[in-house]
C-alpha cells in the first residue's frame, strides 16, 4: 500500500504564502508515479490544482492557480511540495495530495489517482 501524509496547512492572510508538503511511503510506492494536488472547499466538489510527472519534467496547473502556485518534488525524499503565493480567500479549502500509479499522463482526471492523503486545511482570511 501507499501512504500519503500532507502537512503545512494553516491560516494565512490574503496575499500571503504557504508551502504544503506531501510525504509518500509504502512498500508499493514508486517515484514513477504522477503526483497531484487537489482541493475541496465546503459545499463544493474536489477540484484539481496541480500535478507533476514522475521525472518532474512536466507540470500542469488549474487556471485558477497558474502563476501563483508551484508544484515540485524531491524523489530522494519521496516528497511533493506545493508552494502557494499570493493566496486569495477563494483558495480556502482542504488540500489533498494524490498519487497516480499509471504510466499515462492524465493530470486532471481525479479517477486516475489511486492513492490519497487525509488532507490539510488551508484558510485564507481577507
Amino acid at each position: 500500500q501507499v501512504q500519503l501524509v500532507e502537512s503545512g496547512g494553516g491560516l494565512v492572510q490574503a496575499g500571503g504564502s504557504l508551502r504544503l508538503s506531501c510525504a509518500a511511503s509504502g512498500r508499493t510506492f514508486s517515484t514513477y508515479y504522477t503526483m497531484g494536488w487537489f482541493r475541496q472547499a465546503p459545499g463544493k466538489e474536489r477540484e484539481f490544482v496541480a500535478a507533476i510527472s514522475w521525472s518532474g519534467g512536466r507540470t500542469y496547473y488549474a487556471d485558477s492557480v497558474k502563476g501563483r502556485f508551484t508544484i515540485s518534488k524531491d524523489n530522494a525524499k519521496n516528497t511533493v511540495y506545493l508552494q502557494m503565493n499570493s493566496l486569495k480567500p477563494e483558495d480556502t479549502a482542504v488540500y489533498y495530495c494524490a498519487a497516480d500509479p499509471s504510466s499515462t499522463w492524465e493530470p486532471r482526471r481525479r479517477s486516475a489517482y489511486n492513492y490519497w492523503g487525509q488532507g490539510t486545511q488551508v484558510t485564507v482570511s481577507s
